[in-house]
């Protein structure tokens, strides 16, 4: 079975970090490029990062540049995203999803998506 479980989310105060997983099973995930979206309720989906497969080259929406890492975790057949220096506009439901098409590259689509994580940053 197809499914992608994110977990790692939580409250944190500004400023403070949270380390984010993604973990695939039924398929690999090194195989294709994933990226990491979040969703604030009564707002569009944000993609956030994304990195891809083979040459693991990876990209971050503007405001999260420099302070958010992506990186990827073959041995655990997962995806990770390092939050540091969290601010409350990064306050939203992430979620990790990839579109599983060989050679397939930044940016994804969603075709599989997990249900995501919390993630709550207070002032």
């Amino acid at each position: 079975q197809v499914q992608l479980v994110e977990s790692g989310g939580g409250l944190v105060q500004t400023g403070g970090s949270l380390t984010l997983s993604c973990a695939a099973s039924g398929f690999t995930l090194g195989r294709y490029a994933v990226g990491w979206f979040r969703q604030v309720p009564g707002k569009e989906r944000e993609g956030v990062s994304c990195i891809n497969s083979g040459d693991e080259a990876t990209i971050y929406t503007d405001s999260v540049k420099g302070r958010f890492t992506i990186s990827r975790d073959n041995a655990n057949n997962a995806v990770t995203l390092q939050m540091n220096s969290l601010k409350p506009d990064d306050t939203a439901l992430y979620y990790c999803a990839t579109n599983p098409v060989p050679g397939s590259r930044c940016p994804v689509g969603t075709t599989y998506r997990g249900r995501g994580t919390q993630v709550t940053v207070s002032s």
